[in-house]
């Protein structure tokens, strides 16, 4: 009873931050009518590589969160054990990986440099939430466990084979 309450807890959060960053693109798109360039005709398939691929790894993101972390992906609602597992084996941020995928992908499949620079900013500016909040964060609630994940997985690059 206590995975399906976490599990509809992540699926409201979810729902509310794709509902969120959908409205932030159309809202943004507008800006590319006043642009004398714009991203080149045939970007629509890898839009909808990266919008499938974001979309998986999310998904698998929210499913360990739910399943091993007892928690969901939002910050104000973390997990309550460690996850080092699924997609945290390769990244520790896949979720946020997923995430500017489904963006990026987005800003290809509409063929929008706006969408495409609000990725790129709301990346600087999860790298520093990333670094100067989660990871603290993180460091202070798990300790050694956290440590040794944190030497031996890179932040945003994935390695294609795991350490661990």
């Amino acid at each position: 009873m206590r995975t399906l309450v976490v599990a509809l807890r992540a699926a409201v959060y979810v729902t509310g931050f794709l509902s969120f960053f959908g409205w932030l693109a159309v809202r943004v798109r507008r800006f590319d009518r006043g642009l004398t360039w714009s991203v080149p005709e045939g970007a629509e398939i890898p839009g909808i590589v990266l919008l499938l691929i974001g979309g998986i790894i999310a998904l698998a993101c929210i499913l360990i969160f739910v399943a091993r972390g007892r928690g969901t992906p939002a910050p104000f609602d973390p997990p309550r054990e460690f996850v080092a597992a699924g997609p945290y084996r390769y990244a520790r941020n896949p979720m946020y990986i997923g995430g500017l995928c489904l963006l990026a992908g987005l800003g290809l499949y509409e063929r929008s440099i706006s969408i495409l620079l609000m990725t790129l900013a709301l990346f600087a500016l999860v790298h520093l939430f990333v670094v100067f909040y989660e990871e603290p964060t993180l460091r202070k609630k798990f300790g050694s466990s956290y440590e040794d994940y944190y030497r031996e997985v890179r932040r945003w690059i994935p390695r294609l084979r795991s350490r661990r």
